[in-house]
């Protein structure tokens, strides 16, 4: 992710700043408990595609 770009976006709903986590491939912002997923080196941005950070991981489908 580039440094550049971590520096100018901040969270779509409070505004304030975003933590990369590299390992996840997420920004993650610490006032309101999301994580905004990067998928192909972009940052998708948008509320409903956050992830609730304290919610219980979903189980995978079984195939």
């Amino acid at each position: 992710m580039n440094a550049r770009l971590l520096d100018i976006l901040v969270c779509p709903i409070c505004k304030g700043p975003l933590d990369y986590d590299k390992k996840a491939q997420e920004l993650i912002c610490k006032g309101d408990r999301l994580a905004y997923p990067i998928r192909d080196g972009i940052p998708i941005m948008w509320a409903d595609e956050a992830r609730d950070i304290n919610a219980a991981p979903t189980p995978a489908p079984v195939a």
